[in-house]
């Protein structure tokens, strides 16, 4: 097993290839802007904004009810037989309604609300460290191409200068055409692979801008992963406790059981206070030719209990609750389906993890080797006893075990940081972002789950994340001489 002084070690190097600027981003400042400007998360948040009203609004079926009715009406033509119809009339009525007892379905509709706005919020945690590993892996994407345009490039200069010389020595008979013919092969593969390595690039830095708003600026080797697990066992136990996939799915479940409460408190009894008062006014009109013997207006008022059993209802009640178990046991299962696949990602990133650091050790072995082979079969060639293509076969060994090595650190770093996203502990309050406030879901929360008033709105939507239109396009330059401490020199 690899010690945790060189496992560090080992992640610090993930883009040794790649030189240090003057001016540089930083990984912490990538996932800071994803973080402020990052158009899914923002969604993720608003989405959990709406979440939260569903508790008052479920509140609201047990609180007071007050309304108003206005009602004017003009009669141009009356019933011939109706001496007394008046010919306008003006009614106001005011209508207060109290809920007592409702059978628990406002009690366990609140407290479903309430496990989902806990659900959504653990949804919003898996959200957030689903675009933080997006925004890791593209970071080390980055490097990784970069790394790999440098090493390509450095490859086409070796073999023109290799080219070159074989053709001076072909000039002179000491090569046949078939050493050139080698060369000139070569050298044409390698521009090959030179021009799909500034393609994909490319390709990862508008990956990378897609997904923190800005463009990649020299950027500088990622920090060591903090709090990496020992062993599979204990990042599944730690998984268990704090994804929040399967966090959500528990709330969920517990939600689906507060509703099958609620579907059944159908086929209870309901009991209200109301009170009404009415004013009517029919502007002298009442009565006719005899308006004087009529009072014009009137008022009236009523109050009471009004309780509701139903007898029958046609098996609707039931249906609903039948509905609301089934779905409750949909829940539970989901609860274990989400189990089984944290338990598969946290295992999987721990393997993944584990062997690409190994396969660093390997291909820095490899490297190592490859150069000292390199050196030895071009003074061999240079003494007759080596062929052109010898030493055109251990300079791409030598690559291809570079490449190797660059993609290894990359691989590490990201099935590191996809270990600790499974196991949840790769969000914002674990990796200490600065840059302002974190987000709290909490604080909107509390600030409507008491609103009471009907007036009482947001300010009107505007989008928060960055748009990506006004970046230039992303090119394959690549800052320094990024292979100089790896690449042999011609």
């Amino acid at each position: 097993m690899i010690g945790r002084g060189r496992i560090a070690a080992l992640l610090c190097g993930a883009a040794a290839l790649v030189g240090t600027p003057a001016q540089a981003d930083t990984l912490r400042e990538a996932l800071v802007k994803a973080y402020e400007t990052n158009p899914t998360l923002q969604a993720a948040r608003s989405q959990q904004r709406a979440e939260d009203e569903n508790v008052p609004i479920q509140r609201a079926q047990g609180l007071p009810n007050i309304s108003s009715t206005t009602r004017y009406t003009e009669f141009p033509k009356v019933s011939p037989n109706s001496f007394t119809a008046p010919q306008r009339v003006l009614q106001i009525g005011q209508t207060l309604t109290v809920p007592v007892y409702s059978g628990g379905g406002v009690k366990n509709s609140v407290k479903a609300a309430k496990e989902r706005v806990s659900a959504g919020q653990a949804s919003l945690r898996g959200t957030e460290s689903s675009v933080f590993s997006q925004v890791v892996a593209a970071y080390m994407d980055v490097l990784r191409t970069q790394a790999l345009v440098g090493l390509s490039a450095n490859q086409v200069d070796v073999l023109t200068i290799n080219l070159e010389a074989t053709s001076d020595r072909f000039e002179i008979g000491d090569l046949t055409r078939t050493d050139v013919a080698q060369s000139e092969s070569r050298l044409a593969v390698a521009r090959s692979d030179l021009r799909s390595a500034q393609a994909n690039l490319i390709q990862a830095r508008e990956t990378y801008i897609q997904l923190v708003g800005d463009a990649p600026n020299d950027l500088m080797p990622p920090p060591p992963l903090p709090n990496l697990p020992d062993s599979p066992y204990t990042a599944v136990d730690t998984a268990l406790e704090h994804n929040p996939d399967l966090i959500a799915a528990r709330e969920q479940a517990e939600a689906a059981g507060y509703d099958v409460k609620a579907a059944g408190a159908g086929r209870l009894p309901t009991v209200g206070l109301f009170a009404n008062s009415n004013y009517t006014n029919y502007f002298n009109t009442l009565g006719g030719p005899i308006a004087q013997n009529f009072r014009q207006v009137e008022k009236t008022a009523n109050a009471g209990v009004q309780i509701t059993i139903p007898l029958f209802q046609g098996g609707a009640p039931a249906a609903r609750q039948r509905q609301a178990q089934a779905r409750e046991s949909a829940a539970l299962e989901q609860i274990i389906a989400a189990e089984r696949n944290v338990i598969a990602q946290v295992r999987a990133s721990y393997s993944s993890y584990q062997a690409s650091l190994e396969i660093i050790e390997s291909s820095q072995t490899a490297v190592s080797a490859a150069e000292l082979s390199l050196e030895g079969v071009r003074a061999e060639n240079s003494i007759g006893n080596r062929s052109i293509l010898d030493v055109l076969n251990a300079e791409q060994e030598l690559v291809q075990a570079q490449a190797q090595l660059v993609t290894a650190r990359r691989n590490a770093y990201v099935a590191g940081f996809s270990l600790l996203a499974a196991m949840g502990k790769a969000e914002a309050r674990d990796l200490g972002l600065e840059g302002g406030t974190l987000y709290d879901p909490m604080d909107n929360y509390r600030r409507v789950r008491g609103k009471l008033l009907d007036w009482d709105r947001d300010p009107q939507p505007v989008a928060k994340s960055t748009r990506t239109v006004d970046i230039p396009p992303a090119s394959a330059e690549i800052p320094g001489d990024v292979t100089a401490a790896e690449t042999p020199q011609p």
